[in-house]
């Protein structure tokens, strides 16, 4: 497979060239595709036609042939006519960063949402290009100008069925939204902060999740190894129960029908009491991979919490050369809201367990309260909403030390009148 990646300034790609090639070659092994060759390709001015100049594409043409190559995937987004012009050029099948990842997730998700998700995002982007769909029809109009030829009969038809399966799946989608936003009403009920896994796809996020939980989420060293939300359990030092979510990777130049299509898992970012951003420290890009999930944040409106509630796990430490690890380890004692540890050997992992337990305790009023122990509705309550830390009880009162949201425990003594 040829892989012509165009770099320069003026196609708005920050990253260093052979990064963003060896990034596609991954995501194109991702899904199985044989990579018989990759290069970049500088490009002075963008052609309306077909992206790349003629002699490029005459090029790239010659090399296809020789090479026997069936697919081309170009790292950058391709309007339909470029699509199609470079289609008919090269004789072979042509697909762009975009088409690109939509394979990945096609392949990839799993649960009934993620393949809803996965389908609106697939059939936005296809309505975009029928124009390539029926090049074999007859598309000249007649008559005055409002009557299509047979192939303009079959777009519209087309473009008709397309937008009403995403009207429906938009439909269903929205009643997942319904049922997650229920659910997380119920959540609130059983008062468990939620901690959302983020960050740029295979930077570990599954890896770290299944060493905190215990579970057995997919986790390989491939792009977009997780699609499909997961959820679990689990118990910080100081006891306290705090639900972990596990949540879709990010990548540079996410297209936007995907990141439209997963609003509604997103939704969990937006819910969570805090937010891990799970880095791969050791990838030489990981700066520019850091902006990259900032950018997707600020894209769900929840720019503003990065400061506050998101805390960098510099993940892969095992990686790192002495000198560096040094460094980071320095770094992230000095910084409050980033932690250093390897999700693959656990080193770190304690002291990530204990940030967070003092990031959601810090928040909290820890209140002294006695209930009359025939009271059992106020005990419950308060296991409930609270933190118990230390109950005594005598022979008519439970004598509660307890750690409480400030509104929780205003509820309580306006209610009990103290």
């Amino acid at each position: 497979m040829l892989s012509p990646f165009p770099k320069g300034s003026g196609h708005g790609l920050t990253r260093h060239a052979e990064s963003r090639l060896i990034e596609a070659v991954n995501l194109a092994e991702a899904i199985g595709l044989k990579i018989v060759d990759g290069k970049t390709i500088s490009l002075t001015r963008t052609v309306p036609a077909t992206l790349f100049g003629k002699g490029t594409v005459e090029r790239c043409h010659a090399e296809i042939l020789a090479d026997g190559i069936e697919v081309v995937v170009v790292d950058h987004p391709l309007t339909p006519i470029q699509q199609r012009n470079l289609e008919r050029a090269w004789a072979c099948k042509v697909i762009d960063r975009t088409g690109l990842i939509l394979e990945i997730f096609g392949a990839r998700a799993r649960t009934r949402e993620g393949r809803l998700q996965v389908e609106l995002a697939h059939l936005s982007y296809q309505r975009s290009r029928l124009v390539r769909s029926w090049t074999h029809l007859e598309r000249q109009r007649g008559g005055f100008g409002f009557l299509g030829g047979p192939g303009e009969a079959q777009i519209e038809t087309d473009r008709r069925i397309l937008g009403e399966r995403i009207t429906r799946l938009k439909r269903e989608l929205s009643q997942v939204a319904r049922t997650r936003e229920l659910h997380r009403k119920a959540r609130k009920r059983v008062p468990y902060p939620v901690i959302a896994l983020i960050g740029y796809t295979n930077a570990g996020k599954s890896t770290l999740f299944n060493h905190l939980t215990g579970a057995e989420v997919f986790a390989e060293d491939l792009l977009f190894a997780t699609l499909d939300p997961t959820m679990r359990g689990i118990k910080l030092p100081s006891g306290r129960r705090v639900i972990l979510s596990d949540t879709v990777g990010f990548v540079s130049e996410l297209p936007t029908d995907l990141v439209a299509a997963f609003r509604a898992t997103l939704e969990e970012v937006r819910e969570a009491d805090l937010i891990l951003h799970v880095r791969n420290i050791a990838h030489p890009e990981s700066a520019d991979q850091r902006q990259d999930v900032h950018c997707v944040l600020r894209n769900l409106e929840i720019g503003e919490r990065i400061e506050d509630d998101v805390i960098e796990v510099l993940n892969k430490a095992d990686l790192l050369p002495a000198e560096a690890h040094e460094r980071l380890q320095n770094q992230a004692e000095r910084n409050p809201n980033q932690v250093l540890l390897s999700a693959v050997n656990g080193e770190g992992v304690p002291d990530l367990l204990r940030l967070l337990d003092a990031r959601l305790a810090a928040g909290l009023t820890v209140v002294e309260i006695a209930v009359p122990l025939d009271d059992g509705a106020q005990i419950a309550w308060l296991y409930r909403h609270g933190e118990v830390m230390e109950r005594r009880d005598d022979k008519a009162h439970a004598h509660f030390q307890v750690r409480l949201e400030p509104k929780d425990a205003a509820r309580f003594h306006h209610a009990n009148g103290v």
